[in-house]
């Protein structure tokens, strides 16, 4: 059975606190695993928390503030000593580049990791198995920034009803699905979307310090989750559209405007000890949030029928 689970490794903005450790957010997707923005102690956070890096196949960061990649060089460093046998596919601002290489190299240590850098220049997908599917677009923040989202292909979903009447049954299901249609032995044609319906793809957004934009938006059009920043609280309205960062509010609003299914809210500032005061303000506009504290894993939601 599939597993589609966000565990959430580091909740705090610019500096960690007793309760909220750097960012970090580790996306489970059938088998494999996207780590975003590990920010300072990400590692102890995976043992805390009962993940490893052995099962990060991408690791994507939207900047090079701390906060969101302070953990990168031991991350790095612990794939190499566990010898992590496949490909780690690292993803960051190409403007970046300079910050990428101290801290891929922060230290001495024998390298035996298959890190394998994807510096972003311009929006767009960065990553394409078939199956799963990464694509990018530039944020507004203070420094080059880019969000992410995650999606698996549109598909079909076979109906057994159908396929009974019409009387297509073992193999020939499968010769239907690869070929769109299917020569049955009276004559009779049987197309694919007689014995299926549309199944679409689910979806995954990941929007990190930024001004609320349309970039944010598009990358969370039709999401399943949406995991997105609200630094403050509208009362620091314009505090967080000068330092590049959006309020529970303005969260809300990318949520609801995209269309987006359950809005997470996290990267909360340390003034804001209270996580329940960010769902209050973002679901006046939104009607599915979640703030989330350190710790916490959550599913992403079914997909939509």
């Amino acid at each position: 059975m599939s597993t589609r689970e966000l565990i959430v490794l580091g909740t705090a903005s610019q500096v960690p606190t007793r309760h909220r450790n750097h960012n970090g957010y580790l996306l489970l997707w059938d088998g494999r695993g996207i780590l975003f923005d590990p920010g300072e102690g990400t590692q102890r956070q995976m043992a805390q928390f009962g993940v490893s890096v052995s099962q990060i196949h991408h690791i994507c960061v939207t900047h090079f503030h701390g906060d969101h990649c302070l953990g990168l060089a031991g991350i790095i460093q612990r794939i190499s000593l566990d010898a992590v046998p496949h490909d780690v596919q690292v993803h960051y601002p190409a403007s970046g580049q300079v910050y990428f290489e101290r801290l891929r190299h922060a230290s001495i240590f024998v390298d035996r990791s298959r890190i394998v850098p994807r510096p972003i220049e311009e929006s767009g997908i960065v990553a394409d198995d078939g199956k799963l599917r990464i694509r990018t677009a530039k944020l507004e923040h203070t420094v080059p920034c880019w969000g992410y989202r995650v999606e698996e292909p549109d598909g079909r979903k076979m109906l057994p009803q159908r396929l009974a009447e019409l009387g297509v049954k073992g193999r020939a299901v499968r010769d239907l699905i690869r070929q769109g249609e299917l020569e049955l032995d009276d004559g009779r044609v049987v197309r694919v979307d007689q014995v299926s319906e549309p199944r679409p793809g689910q979806a995954f957004a990941f929007v990190m310090d930024t001004r609320r934009c349309d970039a944010a938006v598009d990358l969370a059009r039709g999401a399943d989750m949406l995991v997105a920043e609200s630094t403050y609280l509208s009362d620091y309205q314009r505090e967080a559209r000068e330092r590049g960062h959006m309020t529970a509010t303005d969260a809300a609003r990318v949520a609801k405007d995209a269309g987006a299914r359950q809005l997470v809210l996290t990267h909360f500032s340390q003034r804001h000890p209270r996580t329940e005061d960010f769902v209050a303000e973002a679901i006046r506009i939104h009607p599915d949030v979640l703030a989330v504290r350190d710790g916490d894993r959550v599913s992403v939601p079914p997909r939509r029928k």
